[in-house]
């Protein structure tokens, strides 16, 4: 079953082409992976499906995206959209506050208010993106005190606590070292059973890992998607094969 549903969908930057009639389906509850060289579109099609790129000036965007069947531009909220897909971008960005308000920060936006509440879902946003055992004892502490691994994985739990459907990932361990890196596959994984994820990444390596469907993208173009195994192995287009055995990228 498809999470999401994205029809001839086209977007410009003022006179730049930057997505060329894409269509792809992302199933629910698997990791998506959208790769390709810089500048191919891939993070600009990721900020189509929660609707991040209305904040950019002179965007003009035709074609479908549905999620659940619902046209996101037409028949959405955006508030409501965004509660119910997450965003974790490329560069850690905790909020100059404790761990524990940076978890609660949206949930007491919304008016929640019952301590009793807030704590519970603090605590199971923390153990669910693995970093409850680490810090526990010291919820009142800076974010910023936190390693940036660990920050990471407080954005993650951020935009748990809010109970989406969807988590879009951004190159979410390009800042991190191989351990942090690893650490946060392996809490995709656990994830993939609750989330649909959707992540941009510049490593195939990484897409190969964790990914069960991936996207290829070049130009603004999307070149070719399937399952990751076999676009890896027996890609069926010559500019994949070009991209996954490194002739360019």
């Amino acid at each position: 079953m498809n999470k999401l549903t994205i029809n001839n969908l086209n977007l410009f930057y003022g006179e730049t082409h930057a997505l060329k009639d894409i269509s792809l389906n992302i199933p629910n509850r698997q990791v998506t992976a959208l790769i390709g060289p810089s500048g191919c579109g891939k993070s600009t099609l990721l900020r189509t499906l929660n609707r991040m790129n209305d904040l950019v000036e002179n965007v003009k965007i035709s074609g479908d995206v549905h999620f659940d069947g619902n046209d996101i531009y037409r028949d959405s909220d955006v508030k409501t959209l965004r509660k119910r897909v997450g965003m974790v971008f490329q560069k850690a960005n905790p909020f100059p506050m404790s761990i524990y308000e940076n978890v609660a920060f949206g949930l007491k936006a919304q008016g929640k208010k019952n301590k009793k509440e807030l704590d519970d879902i603090v605590e199971e946003s923390l153990r669910s993106a693995a970093l409850w055992d680490e810090v526990q004892d010291r919820l009142g502490d800076d974010a910023f005190g936190l390693s940036g691994g660990q920050q990471q994985r407080l954005c993650i739990a951020r935009a748990i606590a809010m109970q989406p459907e969807v988590i879009l990932m951004d190159e979410p361990t390009s800042a991190l070292d191989p351990i942090a890196t690893h650490k946060i596959e392996e809490l995709m994984d656990e994830l993939r059973k609750k989330f649909t994820i959707v992540i941009v990444t510049h490593s195939m390596n990484q897409a190969k890992r964790i990914a069960d469907k991936t996207a290829f993208f070049l130009m603004g173009e999307l070149v070719e998607h399937g399952d990751t195994k076999q676009l890896f192995n027996q890609p069926a287009d010559k500019r994949t094969q070009g991209y996954v055995s490194g002739e360019f990228g």
